[in-house]
């Protein structure tokens, strides 16, 4: 017997938008055999699904919302073909839907959202089912949680932008102001130490190779060059981190002076169609 990993399971619930048990099963009684298990699937009844494995699903819609005590948020983005199924009213009734079972069962993954079950039904065969109805491929293509002691929500552009924010105490006319920003200017991170270590050394190599490359550098001493690309470092950290970048209501002010001394971000997701 074929030892059945998650990332196999994964994999065919990817190809084929199958449930996460359904997928087991069908890697178990086809002892791990992925084509055998696209065929099980589809005989199981989920042809639509397998059909359509191979179309991209670049449009849909992005629901962000918190719980009752703003303590939780909940990103989730149904992902479906065409901007004519994603403007549907009933499409974005369907999304909400799925966001309101993530936030009433306080799910922590797709996968325990597919799991999950609303009015008899599990969110994965839902999905299937309007998968079926509608002729495109759908799924939960993303899905981000995050706690903190206020969170904000906001969602922008007709669902195709969700934002979270977590503050470190209740302030609601500011976290929607900054969840606007984030949509707006899609910072990387909160402040410099908040970037990835991998991400700023890939960031300050580009600067220095790009210098190198400048006729005009030619001949200057690596010393130099190092100096002026940690100036150049930090432009990058002021236009890529929340803190730093200036206000988008009034830029005279940075986002950090906007919060003040006793407001803090403690994190935040920002996730985009696309």
């Amino acid at each position: 017997m074929a030892a059945i990993t998650a990332q196999d399971i994964n994999k065919l619930r990817q190809a084929t938008g199958a449930g996460m048990m359904d997928c087991r099963k069908a890697l178990t009684e086809t002892d791990g055999d992925f084509e055998a298990a696209i065929d099980w699937l589809r005989k199981q009844g989920q042809k639509v699904a397998a059909k359509r494995s191979d179309r991209e699903a670049k449009e849909g819609v992005i629901i962000a919302q918190t719980n009752s005590d703003n303590t939780v948020g909940f990103v989730v983005n149904i992902s479906c073909e065409t901007d004519f199924v994603s403007k549907n009213a009933d499409f974005v009734a369907f999304a909400k839907n799925i966001a309101d079972a993530a936030v009433a069962n306080d799910v922590k993954s797709a996968e325990e959202l597919n799991e999950v079950n609303v009015n008899g039904a599990k969110v994965s065969d839902l999905i299937n089912d309007k998968l079926a109805a509608i002729g495109e491929k759908i799924g939960i293509a993303k899905f981000e949680r995050i706690e903190a002691p206020y969170v904000a929500s906001y969602i922008h552009g007709a669902y195709r932008i969700g934002v979270l924010v977590g503050l470190n105490k209740a302030a609601e006319e500011v976290g929607k102001d900054v969840a606007m920003q984030i949509a707006a200017l899609n910072p990387l991170a909160v402040d410099p130490s908040s970037i990835a270590p991998e991400t700023v050394e890939r960031e300050r190599n580009v600067i220095i190779d790009t210098m190198k490359a400048d006729p005009k550098m030619e001949g200057k001493p690596d010393e130099m060059i190092a100096k002026i690309a940690e100036g150049k470092l930090n432009a990058f950290f002021k236009e890529n981190t929340l803190l730093a970048q200036p206000f988008v209501k009034d830029a005279s002010q940075t986002v950090e002076a906007y919060l003040g001394k006793d407001l803090k971000v403690t994190q935040f997701v920002r996730v985009a169609l696309g």
